[in-house]
């Protein structure tokens, strides 16, 4: 019997984060995998069990981008229901002024591109997650 999948079998509780320079551009991943393939999101992934969504997010940041994450703030609170890529996600999106080095592609081989956008300004196809991210950073 294979395992139970998240945000596929059932709802997945995920996580990202806005990282934002000091000019207020937003750094952004393009993704290789479902879910939203090939769209620009924000870095971010899944929470894992026993781990507090703030931690996961700046994991999962860290992982993708090679930069070091300091403290985060909540953003705001997702639920993205995805027909297309049959996936169901509730996400805790994050912000973080506070990191250090320079963004790097540390896995190709579910990003393909990283950059620096203008979140009022941003590339497309934009993932449903950094849209709603972004949308949460103009309210404030």
């Amino acid at each position: 019997m294979s395992a139970s999948r998240p945000g596929v079998d059932f709802p997945g509780v995920g996580c990202g984060l806005v990282i934002r320079r000091a000019d207020g551009r937003v750094l952004l991943c393009r993704r290789l995998k479902a879910p939203e393939a090939d769209s620009w999101n924000i870095p971010g992934g899944k929470v894992d069990a026993m781990e507090p969504a703030a931690q996961a997010a700046r994991r999962e940041a860290e992982e993708e981008t090679g930069l070091v994450i300091g403290e985060v703030d909540l953003l705001c609170v997702t639920e993205e229901i995805l027909p297309a890529d049959g996936q169901h996600w509730v996400s805790l999106m994050y912000l973080a002024r506070d990191f250090e080095g320079e963004p790097t592609l540390v896995e190709p081989d579910t990003l393909s591109a990283l950059d620096w956008f203008d979140p009022a300004d941003p590339p497309q196809p934009l993932s449903v997650f950094a849209a709603r991210a972004f949308e949460a950073l103009a309210a404030r």
